[in-house]
C-alpha cells in the first residue's frame, strides 16, 4: 500500500501547486477598478424570459412599464446615456433603400402593425409605424405604448448625428458581409463618426468585414467566445492563454465566471496581458437564447470588488447609479 499512498501525496501536491499556481491572490487588485458600463437596447422595456426562445415576441411579455421608454429609440439611447452608461448597444437591419434601421426583431410583425422582414422595406416606410403598438403586459387586454412610437425608428445616420460624442455597439442581426461594407462607407464617408462607432458583433462576416476597413473597431465572434472558454478552462491551469482569448473581448456570465481559473484578479490580468478585456455579462441559463445583463442589485454584488472591465446590462437606470456610488 505504500505506493499507492504515495501516489495521492504525489496528487496531493499537484492540486496544491496547481491551486496556487491560479489562485486570485497571486495578483494584487486595481487600486481603482474602472469599470465600463454597456446598455443594452438603451433603457426599455423588460420582459420575463423564461421561455424564452429565438423567434418569442418579447413585447408580447413585458413587465408593467415603470417608464415610457421603447428600445433603440434615441429618447432611450440619450435617456441611458444620462443615467450613466458608457456604451449603448443597438440593433441595425439594412434596408431596400441602403440605410440602416435600428431595431431588434428580424420582422417587424412583433413590435408594430406592419409585417414582413425589416430588410424588405425602405426607410420612409419604416418611419411610418408605431414601434410601440405590440407592448402589452396583460396578455393583449392593453397596449399601454400604442401610439407613442410613431415615427421613432431611426436611421443608424440619425442616432450618430444626435449623439456623435457618445459611443455605440452595432449588433449585425445578419451573416451578410456586405452589411459589415455599409458600416465602413459610412464612417468613412463621415469620420467625424468614427468615435461613436465604438465595436460590432453579431454575424460573424459583416463584422470582420467591418473590422477588415475601420481601424481599432472592437469586435468578437460567438463562436469564438465558445472556443475562447472551452479551451481556457481545459488548458488555462497551466497559463496558457488560447489563441482565442487574445485580441478580442471575452463576455463572460456572472456565474461562470467564478469557475474561470484564477478569476478574478489572476484571470483578469492573463486576460489583459493577451490584449483583451472582459465584458460581463448576467447568469448564463442554457434554456435562454437572449443575452442576459446584470440586471439587479443582488446579480450586481456578484461582480468582484476588484473587477476591471464592461458590464452588460438591461438596466442601466438601476445599476449604473449603484456602480457610481
Amino acid at each position: 500500500m505504500r505506493w499507492l499512498r504515495r501516489i495521492l501525496l504525489a496528487l496531493l501536491v499537484l492540486a496544491a501547486g496547481i491551486y496556487v499556481f491560479n489562485a486570485s491572490w497571486r495578483v494584487a487588485p486595481p487600486a481603482e477598478p474602472q469599470v465600463t458600463l454597456i446598455a443594452h437596447r438603451g433603457i426599455h422595456q423588460t420582459f420575463n424570459r423564461e421561455g424564452l426562445e429565438n423567434d418569442t415576441c418579447t413585447s408580447e411579455r413585458i413587465y408593467p412599464p415603470e417608464h415610457q421608454y421603447i428600445e433603440n429609440t434615441i429618447a432611450s439611447m440619450q435617456a441611458a446615456f444620462a443615467a450613466g452608461a458608457d456604451i449603448v448597444e443597438l440593433d441595425v437591419h439594412p434596408t431596400t433603400d441602403g440605410q440602416f434601421a435600428v431595431l431588434h426583431d428580424w420582422t417587424i410583425d412583433c413590435r408594430t402593425e406592419g409585417t414582413g422582414e425589416t430588410r424588405s422595406h425602405d426607410m420612409a416606410y419604416l418611419k411610418t409605424l408605431d414601434i410601440g403598438y405590440g407592448y402589452t403586459a396583460d396578455g393583449g387586454a392593453t397596449f399601454p405604448l400604442r401610439g407613442t412610437g410613431v415615427g421613432q425608428m431611426p436611421e443608424l445616420k440619425e442616432v450618430l448625428s444626435a449623439m456623435p460624442d457618445r459611443q455605440f455597439l452595432v449588433n449585425f442581426k445578419s451573416r451578410e458581409a456586405r452589411e459589415g461594407d455599409m458600416l465602413a462607407a459610412l464612417v468613412d464617408e463621415r469620420p467625424e463618426w468614427r468615435h461613436a462607432v465604438w465595436g460590432a458583433y453579431g454575424g460573424d462576416e459583416p463584422t470582420y468585414q467591418a473590422a477588415g476597413q475601420i481601424d481599432g473597431l472592437a469586435v468578437w465572434s460567438r463562436r469564438g467566445l465558445v472556443d475562447c472558454l472551452l479551451q481556457y478552462e481545459g488548458l488555462g491551469w497551466t497559463g496558457y492563454m488560447p489563441e482565442a482569448c487574445r485580441n478580442t473581448k471575452v463576455m463572460l456570465p456572472v456565474n461562470v465566471a467564478p469557475f474561470v481559473w484564477g478569476w478574478p484578479n489572476l484571470f483578469l490580468e492573463r486576460i489583459r496581458k493577451a490584449g483583451s478585456q472582459v465584458i460581463l455579462l448576467g447568469p448564463y441559463d442554457a434554456g435562454d437564447p437572449g443575452t442576459a445583463g446584470i440586471d439587479t442589485l443582488d446579480q450586481l454584488a456578484q461582480v468582484p470588488d476588484s473587477f476591471e472591465g464592461y458590464i452588460w446590462t438591461n438596466r442601466i437606470e438601476i445599476i449604473a447609479p449603484a456602480v457610481q456610488q
